[in-house]
Order: C-alpha cells, then structure tokens, then sequence
C-alpha cells in the first residue's frame, strides 16, 4: 500500500509539474501572438494612417489621335490601371459631339477626364460646351488643359508675341530684336510708331508711319508707303540711335546727325540747313522707353499675358486650368494656372526639374504632376518600362498629385498612339504598386529650400542658358547653376527650388533655407 501511495504521489507531482509547464509554455505563446498581434495592428495602423494622409493621385495617358473609336479602345486598354484620361487630339477640340462620346465612355468606364483647347478654340461656343462638360460629368470632368509649354515657347521660339492692357511686344530672336508699336494722334492724323532695339548691338530704330487714307496702301519692295487721294506720297521717317551718339535720319533720303553738332547727308556732304542733333530725343531717352528693359518688365509681361489670355476661358470657379511645361512653373503659376505638369525626359535634370516644380507649387499653395515623354520624338525613342515606373514614383514619393504618360500620334494616320505594352505594364506595375498600396504617402512637402533672384528666368540646362530667351548668361549665371547643382547633391528630393518674391515668402516653412548667393538675402 505505502508503494502504491509513493508511486501515486510521483504520477502526481509529474502531472502537477507537466500542468505547470504546460500553463508556463501557453502563457508564453498567448504573450507572444499578443505581442504579433500588437505589432501587425500598429503596422496596420500605419499602413491605415498613410492611406488617411494620401492625396488624391491620378494616373493617366494622352490620346492625341482623330478617332473617337481608338480614343475608346485606349480607355479600353488602360481603364483597369488608371483613373485619369486626356484627350488632346487637336482634330477633335471643337468636334463636341466626338469629345461627348469619349467623354461619356471615359467616364462610364471609371476614369476622370480632362480635354485641351488652345488660343484658337476660343469663343461662346467653348464656353457653353464646358458649361455643359461640368454638368454632365460632375467631379469626373477635372477642368482644361489649355495651350502646350507657354514658358517653353516663350524661352525658345524665334517670335513670340505678348500683350497685356497697355503694350503690344514682339520678340524676334533670329534678329536679336524686341520691337513694340505704339499709336499717336487719332483718325486720319494718327501715326504709328515702330520701335526696334537690337540687344546685342544697343541700336535702336523707331519708324514712324502716319495713316494718311490707309484706304490706299502701297507696298513696293521692302519699302512701305501710304498714297494718299491727292496723289502725294507719304514715306515713313525711319530715325536709328547708335550708342555713340549718333542719329541717322532717313525720309527719302538720308541725313546723318554727330554729337557734336555735324550734320552729313548720304553723300558724306556738310549740309547745315537741316538742324542738329537737338532736336531729337538723346539716345539713353530712348532706350529707357523699351518695355522690357529688365527680368522684372518681361516677368510682368508675361504674367499680365497669360493672365489676360485665360481669364476668356469658361467660369474659372469651377475650370481648373492645367498645362505641362519644361521651365518656369514658377511664372506658369502666376499667370493663372492651376495645375502644371513639369516634363520629364528620363534625363539626368528630372531631379531638378521636380525641384523646380514642387517649390513652385508648395509656395504658392497650387497642385503639380508630371508628363512623362519619349526621350525624343523625331525619331521617336521612346523611355524603357522601368524609366517611367521609377520617374512616376518619384514624382509621387515628392507630393505630386498628378501622373501623366504622354502617348502622342505621330502622323494623322497613326493609331491611339506610340506606347508600346512595356509602357502600358510599367504604368500598370506602379497603380498597384504605389497607388493602390502605398507605403508611404504622398502628402509630403519639401523640407529645404534654394531662393533664385526674384524674376530671373532660365531654363537652367547650362550655366550659359538665356534669361527670358531675350538676355545672354550674365554674371549671376555661373553662381545660379552651380547654387542649383550643389543643392540638389545635398539636399535630393527633400530641396524645393524658389524664388526670392516679396508676395511668396518661404519664413516658417523650410528647415533650411540657402540663397543663390550663399547670403540671407
């Protein structure tokens, strides 16, 4: 009996030590999914915290084509992956009815939409018709996309005219001329007055044309004369400022003024009945009267311009204007844009012009994107699959809210478009990558900021880029580009680009702030 109880109270102890093992080991993994458990609900937390931070981020493609057919078999391809759709087919801008039928289908498959106009669409009837674009597709008509790269043009087409209110200016550059006209007198007793200023030279001519019964207009050569009833040739007097001083004044023939009272006629001939060279204005009087004598004029000019071109465009309370340019988001802003996509190239300067962009959209409180193009059209070179996933991700992980992938055709008989399917996956791989699971967000602002000079406008491709394509490279140039290049080793994606504007200060809102000139100011 005293053995069984012995060998009872071992199987006891056993069991009591196996149950507190057991309790010990149960307790452990209760602690331990608990601790897994917290872990995932944090990350999920994070991972819900993102979401709840993230802007609305479109993605989308162009169609530039003729055909409303192919326009919906691109939506077709590409509706599953993207949520934004642009058409920007110049053969289709006033063809309302084929712009209601892909914007329909656009819109029943799920996508925003947006539709671009330019200059020439102008007028009451674009007006009604994006009246009734806002009714019809509500919150998925995103607003227009009007005109194409206005600063681009501006720095680089060989003519370029601008107007606000008060001037009218043409910019030539193959002359390396600004000219400008202005009116005197009214009626039959107006004069129209031609100013020319040739920059690199500092010559000036103004030629000064009255509008005798401009009824009868005769043009012989390259001279210009009004014929007036009597029969009696009018010629324009055409005056040219040297910047020694010298005037030569030409009507039908030609009368040379010195500085220091001489006067010649064409034949190198003394002649002293025609006056001296007092009784015209001095030359630093007239070059002062050139409307675009510094960066600040032609920023004020350029800005006034695009002011005045898209106040005409609809109820501006509810289009929202969009552009895509390759330099001066800044000024592009200014002008009335609401949204602009900075293109990109797959070239090493995209890190600079996302820079670029987002500081001019962060300080003046606008939204950007990006408009990924071919590296080149003509021929047409198209950027590899993983350029364009890694450039839209950048431009997402940066607090752009737009992704635009620029399918253009090349010819009026080309198809919806050049894009090939390593694009189409490349745009594809990043909506459910980054946008339909992101793990970071997008609603991020630069932490660093480089200050341009206020109103100094190049393109920054080179330290010897134009300013406003109207000056060479200047002293600044070399200190600017070298001020861009060092700031953006430093600082990469967290560094936005600025300028030093009194209306747009950048107090309270960067870590740090670097000036051009390595100043305060």
């Amino acid at each position: 009996m005293e053995e069984r109880k012995g060998l009872t109270m071992q199987v006891r102890n056993v069991f009591t030590s196996n149950k507190r093992r057991l309790v010990l080991i149960s307790a452990i993994a209760i602690i331990a999914i608990v601790a897994v458990s917290s872990f995932a609900v944090m990350e999920a937390s994070k991972s819900f915290a993102s979401m709840a931070n993230k802007k609305p981020f479109y993605v989308g493609v162009t169609y530039c084509g003729n055909s409303a057919i192919e326009a919906e078999q691109l939506i077709d391809r590409v509706k599953n992956y993207t949520n934004l759709f642009i058409l920007q087919s110049g053969t289709l801008m006033l063809n309302f009815t084929a712009t209601k039928l892909i914007g329909d289908y656009a819109v029943n498959a799920g996508l925003n939409i947006i539709l671009c106009y330019t200059t020439n669409c102008l007028g009451e009837n674009l007006d009604s018709f994006l009246n009734q674009a806002q009714s019809r597709w509500e919150s998925h008509f995103l607003g227009v996309y009007f005109n194409d790269e206005p600063a681009g043009h501006f720095l680089d087409s060989n003519f370029i005219n601008l107007s606000d209110n008060d001037t009218s200016v043409d910019i030539v550059r193959n002359t390396d001329s600004i000219s400008f006209t202005t009116q005197s007198g009214s009626g039959l007793n107006a004069t129209s007055n031609d100013y020319n200023f040739y920059i690199s030279s500092g010559v000036v001519t103004v030629t000064s044309t009255p509008a005798t019964v401009p009824s009868w207009f005769i043009v012989a050569g390259n001279n210009t004369t009004n014929q007036p009833a009597s029969g009696t040739p009018v010629t324009p007097t055409t005056i040219t400022y040297y910047p020694n001083g010298t005037i030569c004044y030409t009507t039908n023939t030609t009368l040379i003024y010195e500085p220091n009272g001489t006067v010649f006629d064409e034949n190198g001939q003394v002649v002293t009945n025609q006056g001296n060279i007092s009784k015209f204005q001095p030359y630093q009087q007239v070059w002062d009267s050139n409307p675009l004598l510094n960066g600040t004029d032609v920023a004020n000019l350029y800005i006034n311009n695009l002011r005045s071109t898209l106040s005409s465009i609809g109820n501006q309370s509810y289009v929202k204007l969009f552009t895509s340019d390759y330099a001066l988001y800044w000024f592009d802003y200014q002008g009335g844009y609401d949204n602009v996509f900075a293109e990109l190239f797959g070239t090493q300067t995209d890190t600079q012009t996302l820079a670029l962009v987002k500081g001019a959209a962060d300080v003046q409180g606008k939204r950007w994107g990006v408009m990924v193009e071919p590296v080149s059209q003509s021929p047409v070179n198209l950027q590899t699959g993983d350029q364009i996933y890694n450039e839209l991700k950048q431009a997402y992980e940066d607090g752009a809210q737009y992704g635009v992938v620029f399918n253009y055709a090349p010819n009026s008989n080309s198809t919806a478009g050049i894009l090939q399917d390593e694009q189409f996956n490349a745009i594809q791989k990043f909506w459910v990558d980054v946008v339909q699971n992101p793990k970071v967000t997008n609603n991020v602002k630069g932490q660093d900021a480089l200050v341009l000079p206020n109103s100094y406008a190049s393109a920054l491709r080179s330290s010897t880029d134009n300013i406003w394509g109207i000056w060479q490279a200047d002293n600044q140039s070399q200190q600017v580009y070298n001020a861009v290049q060092s700031s953006l080793a430093q600082y990469g994606s967290k560094l936005d680009i600025v300028y030093n504007d009194p209306n747009f200060s950048t107090a309270g809102r960067y870590q740090q702030v670097v000036y051009w000139n390595q100043t305060n100011s």
